[in-house]
């Protein structure tokens, strides 16, 4: 019995896709809505409402992330040209023959919890594109247990809601890029699954191409329906720490001292050289060669001060003290920081070396006890203390005048 594919796009007959049958041929039904949609305007609106996509300037953006991130500001600059760069290209440029504008992949260079991952993630919530997080130390190349290079795709199209169109404009984070550099600048002679191999998988997505994913994501094998996503309108951002690098950045400045007079370099002095890292201090990393030359805009994130801290724990319109004044709020209770607790909680983040990620963390250890109490406080003030945050004393009561 012959085996029924439909005439247009070669797929089996599946219980979510049944076929119609014709004169010796077949059509499934996704054929049948997508042909629907073309005779009656509905693929024309949806260009129409692509060509008008109202677009942020650079200076809109950089204002944008000043809401949600503290500090950074050259990041944040370099970031908001690069996006607003990209994005131009997709809806505002016209194709000729003379001039063809490639896209500009980006690379967030920073220490851990500087905001690589939150830059990413407001962006696409304000330009209101799907974003899709890996980790590169969870990909794998194919063929090998773990992650397909490619799942990210799957990730990012799930996150569009299953709209390929949307998908092909989105963003791809990969974080922890640093941690799939291959040791050292000569290549092993076996396969190095979660190193070279996962970078050269990259590659293809990263320069734009057509790939073939499977919907439901998992491991490609025979007989199985395929999703086509063109990545050459996806913008990556990929971030890592690259701890080391600063000490190749010093030796190419030539910045070594040899011989007994030889002295330790401050970890300010390696900051201050990161804004001077180029290509091939990357390539000395164990980044391959071809995969920074598709990593066109390189920024750097500066390590988070204390008074930064202080800042991110206050300022941002969903910062951590606002989210759990809210929860309070919730309760008819009023949560108070004194400045000496914003000051402790801070130093506590930078002392375990976890950057801002680590705010969380040290919050809910301290109001533990009083949140569990929440509940019978309805009608206080709950002030937190500089005790409270480092020797877990019991905050202070007052009764809010206004229900008293």
């Amino acid at each position: 019995m012959a085996r029924k594919e439909c005439s247009f796009c070669n797929t089996r007959e599946k219980e979510n896709n049944p076929f119609i049958a014709g004169n010796n041929a077949y059509i499934c039904s996704n054929c049948v809505t997508s042909a629907f949609k073309i005779l009656f305007g509905e693929e024309e609106s949806s260009s129409e409402q692509v060509e008008n996509q109202t677009l942020l300037i650079p200076k809109e953006i950089h204002r944008m992330l000043n809401d949600y991130v503290i500090g950074q500001d050259e990041a944040k600059k370099t970031l908001a040209v690069a996006v607003y760069n990209h994005y131009k290209r997709i809806f505002k440029h016209t194709q000729d023959n003379d001039t063809s504008i490639e896209k500009s992949n980006i690379l967030l260079i920073g220490p851990t919890g500087s905001g690589k991952t939150l830059l990413a993630q407001t962006i696409a919530r304000f330009l209101d594109v799907p974003i899709a997080i890996s980790d590169a130390t969870n990909l794998t190349e194919a063929g090998y247990v773990g992650e397909d290079v490619e799942n990210i795709l799957t990730k990012l199209l799930q996150a569009a809601g299953d709209d390929v169109q949307k998908a092909e404009r989105g963003i791809i984070f990969i974080d922890e890029m640093d941690k799939i550099a291959r040791m050292g600048e000569n290549r092993s002679i076996t396969r190095d699954v979660s190193g070279e191999g996962v970078q050269q998988a990259l590659l293809k997505i990263i320069e734009g191409s057509v790939v073939n994913i499977p919907p439901k994501g998992g491991r490609k094998h025979p007989n199985q329906d395929f999703l086509q996503i063109d990545t050459s309108n996806i913008l990556f951002i990929c971030g890592g720490a690259f701890d080391g690098v600063e000490e190749i950045i010093q030796r190419r400045l030539g910045a070594n001292q040899l011989g007994f007079g030889q002295t330790k370099r401050s970890s300010k002095d390696n900051e201050k050289v990161m804004h001077l890292i180029e290509s091939d201090d990357l390539v000395q990393f164990g980044i391959i060669p071809e995969l920074i030359g598709r990593l066109h805009v390189t920024a750097t994130l500066e390590p988070i001060t204390l008074e930064d801290m202080i800042r991110i724990l206050v300022e941002p319109k969903n910062s951590i003290i606002k989210q759990y004044q809210k929860l309070f709020e919730i309760d008819n209770a009023l949560l108070i920081f004194e400045e000496s607790a914003l000051k402790a909680v801070a130093q506590k983040a930078i002392k375990r070396k976890t950057g801002a990620r680590g705010l969380r963390s040290i919050m809910e250890e301290a109001l533990l006890d009083i949140m569990y109490e929440l509940p019978e406080l309805a009608g206080y003030d709950v002030i937190i203390t500089e005790d409270v945050i480092n020797d877990g004393v019991k905050p202070l009561y007052i009764k809010n005048s206004k229900t008293a």
